[in-house]
């Protein structure tokens, strides 16, 4: 497991009965998480007056329960700023997990020994795009959402990158990695960020099990000769990090050689001293 372990600005608290108790800064939240099936006892009594609590709705959906909780504050993590906003779907506009991900690639791109550009696709707030445009890339950044790209944009002028060399896409990601193996643009690297389930622009339903193959596989058509690496995250339940390499290898190790390796992320969980799972990644690398 790769665990993300060096933030002072997030802390895991604790993880009891589908939910977790999480620091963001100064905010105390809590939220609800399918993986924590476990009914531990709750004797951390920031549990009974958080900031915020997610409840999620017998109908679907949910809200939040607000008690003195901005619409926004910034968190930061190392050299990198980030605005953190409760939304829709518990959400908070980072995945602190992936943080152990950042520090992987900023390590590649500083130790290169050569100007590097990366493809970051379904790019969301840009966590990833800030860290390596921090570490010297230059970034594309592609989401089909709007909001979630200006978001992002926001996230790079906190982290002091208004200036610097990020290309800032709001497209289907599919289309857009066809448009620019026609334009003969090569990148060094590629982030991805899949979703398990989604619908395109023109109603196409995605699904991960189903569609991601052949998105790789188009993927390994905007890479540069001389590769520095993949990145792969995955959250779909039951789909084993295994099954990352297996693709990887098959798609970018019989083409580039190198190796792939694949691992759940991980949080550390202050009360107990253990690891709360959250999700996989595979790394491929020249």
């Amino acid at each position: 497991m790769w665990v993300s372990d060096k933030w002072k600005d997030y802390e895991l608290i604790d993880c009891a009965d589908g939910e977790k108790l999480e620091r963001w800064g100064s905010q105390i939240l809590v939220r609800p998480d399918p993986q924590v099936i476990w009914k531990t006892a709750r004797k951390n009594k920031l549990w009974e007056r958080p900031s915020a609590r997610y409840s999620r709705s017998e109908t679907g959906g949910g809200r939040w329960e607000k008690s003195r909780l901005p619409e926004s504050w910034q968190i930061n993590y190392g050299e990198l700023t980030f605005n953190v906003k409760p939304m829709n779907f518990k959400h908070t506009g980072i995945f602190p997990e992936q943080a152990v991900n950042w520090d992987y690639a900023m390590n590649k791109i500083k130790n290169a020994g050569r100007p590097v550009s990366v493809l970051n696709l379904f790019a969301y707030t840009g966590g990833a795009t800030v860290a390596c445009a921090k570490a010297g890339a230059s970034v594309c950044h592609v989401d089909a959402a709007k909001g979630m790209v200006a978001w992002a944009r926001e996230n790079a002028r906190s982290s002091g990158l208004e200036d610097a060399p990020v290309r800032w896409i709001v497209d289907d990601c599919g289309r857009f990695v066809e448009r620019e193996i026609r334009r003969g643009r090569k990148y060094d690297a590629v982030i991805m960020d899949p979703p398990s389930y989604g619908r395109g622009p023109g109603g196409e339903v995605w699904k991960l099990e189903d569609n991601l193959w052949d998105f790789v596989s188009l993927c390994s058509g905007v890479l540069s000769d001389d590769p520095l690496f993949v990145i792969i995250n995955s959250y779909t339940t039951g789909l084993s990090p295994s099954v990352l390499t297996y693709i990887c290898q098959s798609v970018f190790g019989r083409r580039f050689g190198g190796s792939s390796e694949s691992r759940e992320l991980g949080l550390p969980v202050t009360e107990s001293g253990l690891i709360l799972p959250c999700g996989s990644t595979c790394r491929w690398e020249a």
